[in-house]
C-alpha cells in the first residue's frame, strides 16, 4: 500500500531538487561578466529539457532497470515508462508511486549535468552544449548511476560504497567532466593574465542561498520517507554548510586579509558538496568535521587552476570535484552505524580501515570513468560540431553571439554590447581569480 505521507514527502523534495537548477542558473550567472550572463544560464536552465526528455525516453530504464551486465547498466524495459502509472516501489520499507521516484532521481540527473557549464562559461556555443548535455548524459551519468544508486549496481552491491545522495554520482563525477571539458575548450582569451570580475554578487549570494535551500530535498529527500533518516540528514545538511562557510572565511582572512561575500556562497556549496555522501550516515559532530574540511580544502583548491594551467572558469572541479571527493572519503572515518544500521562503523568509530578503503577505491573509479568518457565526447564534439565559440564573439560578449540577446539595456547602450558598463555591480569588486 502507498505510503501517502512518505509520497508526500518525496515529490516535495523532488520540487526542491528542481529549484537548485535555476538556483544554480543564478549562482553562475552572477559570478560572469555581464557579457556572459544569459549563456551560461541559458546552458543551465536547457538541462531541465534535455535531460528531462532522455530520462523518460531511457535513462531512468538504463540508470535503474534490471541489470544487464555485471553491475554496469540497466536494460531498455522500462524506456518510455509506458503502462507504469499504478506502479509502486519499495525501498527502505516504504512504498511510494514509482513515478514519484522516476521524478525526484530525474531532478539528480538534470543538476548533474548543469553543474558542467561552470567549468566552460564565457566560451561555450549553446547548441553543441545543448547535444552534449544529452549526449553525456546517456553515456557517462546513467552509468554511474547505475552502479551506485541501483541496488545490482557494482560499486553498491559489491564494492559497499556508502554514497546517501550522489557525492560520486553527481560531484566527483561532475567535478572530473569539468576539468576534462575545460581541457577541451581550453583557456578563455585573456586568462590568467586578465581578471575575471563577478559581475553581479548579489546574483551568486541568492543562488547560493536557493541552493542551500534545494539541498535539503536533495539529501533529506534521498531517505525516501519522513522518518529519521530524513531529519539526521537534514540537520547535517545545514550544519556542514554552516561549518563550511566559516573555514572558507577563515581561509580567506588569514591568507587575503578579509573575508569575502563570494567566499561566503561559495563555502556553503562546498559544505553541502561534501556533506552529500554521508548526511545519512554520520552524528551532527561528524557532519560539522566534513563541512570544515570540506570548506577550507575548497578554499585552498580553487588556486590550483592557475598552478595547472586549466581554466575551470567557476570552480567545479574545485569545488565539486575536490569537495565531492573528500566527502566521500571522510565517510570512512565518521561514518557509524548508530545512526544509519545499513552504514558502517568509520575508522573513528572502530571500524578500521575497510571502509575507508571501499570509498577510495569507489570514488577513484567513477573519476577516472567520467574524466576519460567526457574527454573522448568533448573532443568529438569540439572536432565536429564545434564547441568553442569564436574569438571575435568572446570578446565582444557570448550573449549577443549566440543568443541576440543581452543581459541589461544598460549595458547594450553603453557603446559596447554585452559589456558592463562603468559602475556596473561588482565591476570594482576584487574577483576570485585576483584574489587566489
Amino acid at each position: 500500500m502507498v505510503d501517502t505521507g512518505s509520497t508526500t514527502w518525496l515529490l516535495v523534495s523532488a520540487a526542491l531538487v528542481m529549484l537548485m537548477t535555476p538556483g544554480l542558473a543564478l549562482f553562475y550567472g552572477g559570478m560572469v561578466r555581464a557579457r556572459s550572463v544569459l549563456n551560461v544560464m541559458a546552458m543551465t536552465f536547457v538541462c531541465l529539457a534535455t535531460v528531462g526528455l532522455v530520462w523518460v525516453a531511457y535513462g531512468y530504464s538504463l540508470a535503474f532497470g534490471s541489470d544487464w551486465f555485471a553491475g554496469l547498466l540497466g536494460d531498455f524495459r522500462l524506456a518510455g515508462l509506458r503502462g507504469l502509472a499504478e506502479r509502486t516501489v519499495t525501498l527502505g520499507g516504504t512504498t511510494v508511486p514509482l513515478y514519484a521516484f522516476v521524478a525526484f532521481q530525474m531532478m539528480f540527473a538534470i543538476i548533474t549535468v548543469a553543474l558542467l557549464a561552470g567549468a566552460i562559461a564565457e566560451r561555450a556555443r549553446f547548441w553543441t552544449w545543448t547535444v552534449f548535455s544529452a549526449v553525456w548524459v546517456t553515456l557517462v551519468y546513467l552509468p554511474v548511476a547505475h552502479w551506485v544508486f541501483a541496488p545490482d549496481g557494482w560499486i553498491a552491491a559489491k564494492l559497499h560504497v556508502l554514497d546517501f545522495a550522489g557525492g560520486t554520482v553527481v560531484e566527483v563525477n561532475s567535478g572530473a567532466a569539468a576539468l576534462a571539458l575545460a581541457l577541451v575548450l581550453g583557456r578563455r582569451h585573456g586568462w590568467p593574465r586578465q581578471a575575471v570580475r563577478p559581475h553581479n554578487l548579489p546574483f551568486v549570494m541568492f543562488g547560493a542561498g536557493l541552493l542551500w535551500f534545494g539541498w535539503f530535498g536533495f539529501n533529506a529527500g534521498s531517505a525516501l520517507a519522513a522518518k529519521n533518516l530524513a531529519a539526521t540528514s537534514f540537520l547535517n545538511t545545514a550544519v556542514a554548510g554552516a561549518a563550511a562557510v566559516v573555514g572558507w572565511l577563515l581561509v580567506e582572512q588569514l591568507r587575503d586579509g578579509k573575508p569575502t561575500t563570494l567566499g561566503a556562497a561559495s563555502g556553503a556549496v562546498a559544505g553541502l558538496v561534501g556533506i552529500t555522501p554521508g548526511c545519512a550516515f554520520v552524528e551532527p559532530l561528524g557532519a560539522i568535521a566534513i563541512g570544515a574540511v570540506a570548506g577550507v580544502v575548497c578554499a585552498f583548491a580553487v588556486s590550483l587552476k592557475y598552478r595547472f594551467g586549466f581554466d575551470d572558469s567557476l570552480d567545479v572541479v574545485a569545488v565539486h570535484g575536490l569537495g565531492g571527493f573528500a566527502g566521500t572519503l571522510l565517510i570512512g572515518l565518521f561514518a557509524t552505524v548508530s545512526v544509519n544500521p545499513q552504514g558502517a562503523d568509520g575508522l573513528f568509530y572502530g571500524g578500521g580501515f575497510g571502509q575507508l578503503w571501499r570509498q577510495t577505491v569507489g570514488t577513484l573509479a567513477v573519476l577516472g570513468y567520467s574524466f576519460v568518457v567526457t574527454l573522448l565526447i568533448g573532443w568529438v564534439m569540439h572536432k565536429f560540431l564545434g564547441f568553442r565559440v569564436d574569438r571575435e564573439a568572446e570578446i565582444d560578449g557570448v550573449d549577443e553571439a549566440e543568443h541576440a540577446e543581452g543581459a541589461y539595456e544598460l549595458a547594450i547602450q553603453s557603446g559596447r554590447r554585452g559589456s558592463a558598463p562603468a559602475g556596473a555591480p561588482g565591476t570594482s569588486r576584487p574577483a576570485r581569480e585576483e584574489t587566489r
